[in-house]
């Protein structure tokens, strides 16, 4: 009589880890971007390969005085030592990378591959945020926000295409959000504060940070709100030290500011896009076409008011011009 023997029970498999199928999303995406390195790209390319140049072949005090291309370096210090950090390796695989004057509109493979490449490399930083923001959430969610965010078609266009760093600076203030999910309200308000130094376009956001923080960490009663809130100052002023300090140590905070809000790339150009300017700019422009429909001879500005490099500048056709120390400020050419 044989002996009767019970089958064996299958292992059911181990679940996979959610930073492993995240870690799938990503190379995926990756593969994409890298087909990409061909495709076009926009003038912000050079931008950024110059940008690389400026902070490896010149001294920190010179960063944002130099005008050997019109691509002037015009983003806050932390960008500024992050191009100085890639310029390192952009050294090493191509010296005329970094060069001042033989890089100019230098668009060599090497160039194209080590560009496209750091953009890839640097969305490990989106990777980590949108990782610890969603680690909490249950399975559906988080693969839906994965989706969203790491196959983002916008930032595959915006980053991959046309070229930006818009990956890794949003990685940056989903980290801060992340933080304050946790509790940890401090380290969110001071990784704010990091993004701020590297990309000031961010600073919309500051009022609403200082709303949730000023209510939701600070109101504690009159003296410990008032300490948290003395906290929270000393560890945004302690970051933008470290940030613009050298740049204060030249005497050069007035350039530097000058750089990053430059009235004669045009009111409406970039960061200034969501705020009144822009309302202004529509204005006029309705105004002078309103006015010249009913027979007066009004002599619009032809040149954009979102051109990106600093230049002379048209006046506005209807409305009063804009008056910055002393210059005439409109739109840029």
């Amino acid at each position: 009589m044989e002996a009767q023997t019970t089958p064996k029970l299958k292992k059911p498999p181990k679940p996979s880890k959610p930073i492993t199928e995240l870690w799938w999303f990503f190379a995926a995406a990756a593969c994409v971007k890298l087909l990409l390195i061909p495709a076009y790209k926009s003038t912000d390319f050079e931008v950024h390969r110059h940008w690389l140049a400026i902070t490896h072949s010149l001294p920190l005090s010179q960063w944002y005085f130099d005008e050997t291309s019109p691509w002037t370096l015009d983003y806050p210090p932390f960008f500024a030592y992050f191009e100085r950090l890639l310029s390192i390796f952009a050294n090493l695989i191509d010296p005329q990378i970094v060069h001042l004057q033989k890089g100019l509109d230098y668009s060599s493979n090497t160039a194209l591959y080590f560009q496209r490449i750091s953009v890839i490399f640097s969305d490990l930083c989106l990777l980590h945020g949108i990782y610890r923001l969603t680690r909490k959430l249950d399975s559906t969610r988080q693969k839906l926000i994965w989706v969203l965010v790491v196959w983002s078609p916008m930032l595959v266009i915006v980053d991959h295409l046309h070229f930006q760093y818009n990956g890794f600076l949003l990685g940056i203030l989903l980290i801060s959000l992340s933080y304050l999910e946790e509790g940890r309200d401090v380290m969110g308000g001071l990784v704010f504060a990091v993004l701020l130094c590297f990309k000031h376009l961010f600073a919309v956001a500051a009022p609403v940070y200082f709303v949730y923080l000023l209510r939701h960490y600070c109101w504690k009663g009159f003296v410990r709100g008032f300490w948290r809130l003395f906290i929270l100052g000393v560890i945004v002023v302690a970051v933008f030290a470290v940030a613009y300090g050298p740049f204060v140590y030249h005497g050069q905070m007035q350039q530097v500011i000058h750089r990053m809000f430059p009235f004669g790339r045009g009111l409406c150009h970039a960061y200034w896009a969501p705020n009144f300017w822009v309302f202004y700019i529509i204005l006029d422009k309705v105004l002078a076409f309103l006015l010249g429909r009913l027979g007066f001879n009004i002599q619009a500005p032809a040149a954009s008011f979102t051109g990106g490099i600093v230049g002379d500048l048209s006046p506005f056709a209807v409305l009063p011009q804009v008056i910055i120390n002393g210059k005439l400020e409109g739109g840029g050419i």
